[in-house]
């Protein structure tokens, strides 16, 4: 049995024409792109290569793919890797128990050929989310995350997956892609990516952003903060950064400090406020003594502030 592609269906969702429709439709779905994030994003979409995002943890590769699908309309299927991750997890598998209960269920002079055609069928198949992204008819948006857990050998498996879009099953035949989806490989820098995989892959950059990018992004994400307290707290954040850290805040910890001072109705980020609060922004005990005698002397105590 062979499974052949049908005809790539005519896409009804939006189709950007430039990099500023890119970037103000990310920015839409409340992603604030950098010019670099826009360009490589809407090169993807016309050169259909996929783009190979790589930078500090925290800094919105995850969250680039979670925009794109929402302001291109498309599902997003996600894998997300893990040390010791293997083809059955990432391809397809075949489901054992259904195949068993089927043979069980055959008459006893049935023969094994005639068994061997009804248990292989697309029925008793478990597609993970290369074979989900890959055989969908809709097109979509596949995020491979963390791909840097991964080792050699699978990052091989994967070139050849993303290389034709299609995949070979011996018992059932070849997959390939009814459209052709947009992929996003996400790399948090832990290990070098093999040069094959680098050379197929637009390459993205992503780093903490600047004071006023950062500043927008709290304000999109916080808008009832006041500007004074808003900026305050990305400076701090600044500061926190700077710092020799196990775990530097990441932007979505800059904006769950943001609505934290909000719901608690700060009026000033004081030394008594920010330790307090820390801990929303830091999340190691040795990085909280660090950050706490560096950063949290500095910002003064509420009668320095009156």
């Amino acid at each position: 049995m062979s499974v052949t592609p049908t005809e790539a269906q005519e896409s009804t969702h939006p189709s950007p024409s430039s990099v500023q429709d890119v970037a103000a439709g990310l920015r839409s779905v409340g992603y604030l792109p950098g010019e670099s994030t826009a360009l490589v994003a809407y090169l993807a979409t016309k050169l259909g290569k996929p783009v190979l995002v790589e930078g500090p943890a925290g800094v919105g590769k995850t969250e680039l793919a979670k925009a794109l699908s929402r302001y291109l309309g498309r599902e997003l299927v996600r894998l997300q890797c893990y040390e010791g991750l293997d083809e059955a997890k990432a391809l397809y598998e075949w489901n054992y128990r259904k195949q068993l209960l089927r043979i069980q269920a055959e008459a006893a002079d049935t023969g094994w050929s005639a068994v061997q055609e009804d248990i292989f069928g697309e029925e008793f198949l478990l597609a993970r989310p290369l074979m989900t992204a890959i055989a969908s008819e809709l097109p979509v948006v596949l995020l491979i995350d963390e791909i840097d857990k991964t080792d050699q050998e699978f990052e091989a498996m994967l070139l050849e997956v993303l290389s034709d879009f299609q995949i070979s099953i011996p018992e059932l035949g070849r997959v390939q892609a009814r459209t052709h989806p947009i992929v996003l490989l996400t790399s948090n820098n832990s290990r070098e990516l093999t040069e094959a995989l680098k050379r197929r892959c637009l390459y993205l950059w992503l780093d903490y952003p600047e004071l006023e990018h950062e500043l927008e992004i709290v304000r999109l994400h916080a808008p009832d903060l006041s500007e004074t307290i808003a900026r305050r707290l990305v400076e701090v954040i600044g500061m926190v950064r700077a710092l020799d850290l196990k775990k530097p805040p990441s932007i979505a910890e800059s904006i769950d400090w943001a609505r934290a001072l909000l719901l608690l109705g700060v009026q000033e980020i004081d030394s008594e406020t920010f330790n307090e609060t820390m801990s929303v922004i830091v999340k190691h005990r040795a990085d909280m003594d660090v950050v706490a005698e560096r950063v949290g002397l500095k910002l003064g105590s509420p009668a320095d502030v009156a």
